[in-house]
């Protein structure tokens, strides 16, 4: 904690001295979204890639990732029935394979 202070700190210094060039940054590791991870976690299922699943399901916790799919799901169920002029649970009963109501 104390060694990040003190960057953090020796960065604003250099930063204010004249003729002195910034200090490089390391480029930060980038994180994903939920969304992001739900795209990656649901496409890797599909190609049943276990190695893609484990990766996208570690972006973020197990909770999100929940979210992030089920949103996908409703999305991807509501883009479905628009394009088929059917209704959304007609859509999700036919995909799952189960009789309509």
């Amino acid at each position: 904690m104390f060694g990040r202070l003190r960057e953090i700190w020796r960065r604003k210094a250099t930063d204010g001295a004249e003729g002195q060039r910034p200090a490089k940054r390391r480029p930060e590791k980038r994180t994903h979204n939920l969304f992001e991870a739900a795209a990656a976690y649901v496409s890797a299922c599909a190609e049943d890639d276990q190695e893609q699943i484990d990766e996208a399901a570690a972006w973020v916790s197990p909770e999100a990732l929940s979210f992030g799919v089920n949103e996908l799901a409703c999305r991807a169920v509501i883009a479905l029935a628009r394009e088929r002029d059917e209704s959304p649970r007609t859509v999700a009963r036919t995909l799952l394979g189960l009789p309509a109501v």
